[in-house]
């Protein structure tokens, strides 16, 4: 009986199997940042046990809120930044060349086909787009992590998204995974992994394959994951090839190596549901969950009071080429404010070269600083009593972007035409 890449992943990497299907695992990354993190340092102190298992594997960044906007956020920023200095890890980012965390770390290059990855945080799914295994925890599993390296999971069972055709123009990543959790509900893969299999995940870019795994957590999964396949070689390749570390002297052993890390055709699901892409149309969320999907044409006309466009979900350079794209010569709605906030400190230089920062401000939009920011009402465009957003981000819980709000989920390019309508609008 074949396997599946999660099964792959955990026999490679098992240490221990103390009872039950209880699998303790080796973990090749610990990311941290600074709302989580501190918490287990401080812990972990406390306990007289303020070590770390290997400072090379550990990554860490600044990025919920950055600038601190108060004396609780700065007093976060500085027990993380000190404990990074403590004990020289090396690959910590602070303001001025940090971004959000499940963006950096892709581009930093730190996550590669079959690793295993943990993070005190609930989208850490996202780095599953390389096919690895990657998931949030609680702060235990994280102080154990930083400590000794290893974590405990339960065998996973994974969840196969099937998905065909090739998306209508003007659909993106975004409306994929959108059609995945309408289809399946909040809880459809509830402590499993959710496997993105067929011919249009294999077409989407190594961007839009972060943006689906980053939303698998938001159907339950514990992680999201694509196959490796050349899209994941030429990604990282100028990390693991001749410019790299070398790893590989050609793309095509990179790809020989990591297609190791591929599900077996006939390895056994937990379940599977079938998306054909090509029917789909631009969707959105409505009220406060984020499987209550509706088309945008549905919702045409629906007022909005901020368009937010950023996250780890949609705050790439592909994003905003998107959304520029929409945006260019034209000027947003009087009655909405435009947030922009590049994903890293990178993309927002890569923006600031492709002219689309400036597409943005003449448009009327704010441009930000690389942050979290809003996407969990914590700075950087909060919304009020009562307020709309149309946001590119990945969670309209009740309050998430700030107490009474109302958070409707879509792609940048949906987001920019509503702000420059002053209304949920079709392209």
């Amino acid at each position: 009986m074949g396997k599946t890449l999660a099964e792959k992943i955990f026999e490679a990497h098992v240490t221990d199997k103390p009872f039950g299907d209880t699998w303790v695992l080796k973990l090749d990354r610990v990311f941290c940042h600074e709302i989580t993190t501190p918490i287990a340092i401080n812990d972990l102190v406390s306990k007289k046990m303020d070590k770390v298992f290997d400072p090379g594997k550990i990554k860490a960044v600044i990025d919920h809120v950055t600038p601190a906007k108060d004396s609780k956020t700065a007093e976060q920023g500085k027990i993380l930044r000190d404990w990074a200095r403590r004990h020289k890890i090396k690959d910590f980012f602070d303001i001025g060349r940090n971004g959000v965390c499940h963006a950096i770390f892709p581009e930093k290059g730190f996550v590669r086909p079959g690793f295993t990855v943990i993070m005190g945080d609930s989208h850490t799914c996202t780095h599953g787009a390389f096919g690895a295994f990657a998931a949030g925890v609680g702060t235990t599993d994280l102080e154990v992590g930083i400590l000794k390296g290893v974590c405990a999971f339960r065998k996973p069972e994974t969840f196969k998204v099937n998905l065909t055709g090739k998306l209508k123009k003007g659909v993106y990543a975004k409306d994929i995974i959108l059609a995945v959790i309408g289809r399946i509900g909040v809880a459809g893969a509830t402590d499993k992994v959710m496997e993105f299999r067929g011919p249009a995940a294999e077409a989407l870019t190594m961007e839009g394959r972060l943006t689906i795994c980053n939303m698998a957590v938001e159907a339950g999964a514990t992680s999201g994951v694509c196959m490796p396949d050349m899209v994941t070689v030429d990604y990282l390749w100028p990390f693991v090839g001749p410019d790299g570390d070398k790893t590989y002297a050609a793309k095509e052993a990179a790809l020989a190596d990591f297609s190791k890390w591929r599900s077996d055709d006939d390895a056994v699901y937990a379940g599977s549901v079938d998306i054909d892409c090509s029917s789909l149309d631009p969707l959105a969320t409505v009220d406060y969950k984020p499987d209550q999907i509706r088309t945008i044409r549905q919702l045409k006309g629906t007022k909005i009071d901020q368009v937010y466009i950023g996250s780890c979900t949609n705050g790439r350079i592909e994003d905003l080429r998107e959304a520029a794209a929409i945006v260019r010569g034209k000027k947003i709605a009087d009655t909405v404010r435009g947030i922009v906030s590049p994903a890293t400190t990178e993309v927002y230089n890569q923006a600031l070269r492709e002219g689309l920062v400036q597409i943005f401000m003449d448009a009327g939009f704010c441009v930000t600083n690389a942050t979290c920011g809003a996407c969990l009402g914590m700075s950087n465009g909060v919304l009020a009593e009562g307020e709309v957003c149309a946001s590119t981000t990945n969670r309209n819980f009740f309050g998430r972007m700030g107490k009474g709000g109302m958070v409707h989920l879509m792609s940048p390019a949906s987001a920019a035409a509503a702000a420059i309508a002053g209304v949920i609008t079709v392209l």
